[in-house]
């Protein structure tokens, strides 16, 4: 009896050690970093007409700064204008259309979800800059605006916590194996008229949003001003059920009743393409 004791506690305690070593790996492991810089998938834009819609794999690859591969765009439903058009911005001709490019420096992703953290329910805001993507707009006919897939590396998203950095991407994203969360844009809906310098235009976009190997519709609320003919600035929000990508939060002191809602929003700047 007392050996059969022995036995089972010896078993128990090397199921507890390896349950340990395997929530130090998961919760608070190294992780593989950013495998190298974004780069913007490149759109193929028609200067006069909105593109025939097209789908788009669940789970891009990533590109590389020699990839042609054209992704899919929005296909706005276009809008009839409450306004008369007006003339395109100076220097630009009319029916020109001009690719922008998200510049990763001078934008953010960010994600928001409230928690409980040692009995306070506070708000969990992680952030990267190590976003990319591309559009191409007639600024004399915003109904054929087109958006290109949006990626995100999920490596480098950073949080006020290092414990909480590791945990999202060593067990809740898995970003040594998913590195990048894509959104790839079905349809622009709101979006005529012509544009105008510093006015701002809100529209919405719908897409297809790919978290690790799940893939499901959202709908961003945009907003969006021109600086210039070469700068864009705008900021797009959606919210998300953690549920809907199967995000678990991984048991560990002092946190609970973690929100089922994720907050997702892209600030950015993007400027023109060279021809």
């Amino acid at each position: 009896m007392n050996r059969n004791r022995l036995f089972l506690g010896a078993a128990a305690a090397l199921i507890v050690l390896i349950a340990g070593f395997w929530i130090f790996d998961s919760v608070s492991g190294d992780t593989q970093p950013a495998s190298g810089p974004m780069t913007a998938i490149p759109i193929n834009a028609q200067p006069t007409s909105a593109p025939e819609p097209t789908t788009a794999p669940a789970d891009p690859a990533p590109a590389t700064p020699t990839e042609t591969t054209p992704v899919a765009t929005a296909s706005p439903a276009p809008v009839a204008p409450t306004e008369a058009p007006t003339a395109p911005p100076a220097g630009v001709a009319p029916n020109q259309v001009i690719r922008y490019q998200i510049v990763a420096d001078e934008s953010k992703v960010s994600f928001r979800i409230a928690e409980d953290l040692r009995g306070q329910r506070i708000e969990a805001i992680g952030t990267t800059n190590q976003v990319a993507g591309e559009f191409a707009i007639n600024p004399s006919d915003l109904t054929t605006a087109q958006i290109g897939v949006i990626r995100v590396n999920a490596r480098t998203f950073a949080t006020d916590s290092g414990n909480r950095d590791r945990a999202i991407r060593n067990f809740i994203l898995n970003t040594d194996q998913y590195e990048f969360i894509t959104f790839t844009p079905t349809a622009i809906e709101g979006l005529s008229g012509s544009g105008a310098l510093n006015e701002p235009f809100t529209f919405t976009i719908r897409g297809d949003l790919t978290i690790r190997d799940i893939t499901r519709p959202v709908a961003f609320e945009a907003t969006v001003r021109a600086e210039s003919a070469e700068r864009l600035v705008g900021v797009a929000t959606t919210t998300v059920k953690r549920s809907d990508y199967n995000l678990q939060i991984p048991s560990v002191p002092f946190v609970a009743n973690v929100s089922d809602d994720v907050v997702l929003t892209i600030e950015f700047v993007a400027l023109a393409a060279a021809p």
